[in-house]
């Protein structure tokens, strides 16, 4: 795997190292022993899939407070998608600032998002399909939300969303809540 650090401070994406010969390729996806050389949580207890069948669907962003912040690892196994994180760690030198990659089937890329970050992703085909792990249960009281325009926030998306879910949407502006 080749880790390629991000502008925001402890994500990365993650790149495949393909072994190919005639058969096709083989590539690692995983491994504690790397994740531990570049100070990476590899401690996962959840495996998450998420289908959206419309181009142009926003999930997100979500993120948990303490004691239940999430790491998550990204990949889209179907489709593609433009994948953002906002840094929400109150301490950081990046906080408040974000970060996005196309994540598709064909680029195999993914996403490491460190514990303290909002997560969200914006389809840009029909059928696309993500699986994620996570360090963290699920928490519904310590679960939030920013929403994809929120003043506070510039989140440079490649295209206006279409479909959001009416709590995604309605996530009220980050001023006002603090968290």
């Amino acid at each position: 795997m080749r880790f390629v650090s991000t502008p925001l401070q402890g994500a990365f994406l993650i790149d495949l190292e393909k072994r190919e010969d005639e058969r096709g390729f083989f590539a690692r996806l995983f491994c504690e022993k790397e994740f531990a050389q570049h100070g990476l949580d590899s401690n996962f207890v959840q495996a998450n899939n998420s289908f959206s069948k419309d181009k142009g669907t926003l999930r997100g962003l979500h993120y948990q407070l303490p004691p239940m912040q999430e790491t998550k690892l990204v990949r889209c196994i179907k489709g593609s998608f433009y994948d953002v994180i906002l840094d929400m760690r109150p301490d950081s030198k990046t906080f408040g600032k974000s970060f996005g990659a196309e994540l598709s089937e064909d680029n195999r890329r993914m996403m490491y998002v460190p514990k303290g970050f909002a997560h969200g992703f914006l389809t840009l085909t029909e059928n696309s399909e993500v699986v994620y792990l996570v360090s963290q249960y699920y928490s519904k009281e310590l679960e939030r939300g920013i929403r994809w325009n929120d003043p506070a926030f510039t989140i440079a998306w490649p295209t206006k969303p279409l479909v959001i879910s009416e709590r995604d949407q309605t996530h009220p502006d980050y001023s006002k809540t603090g968290h």
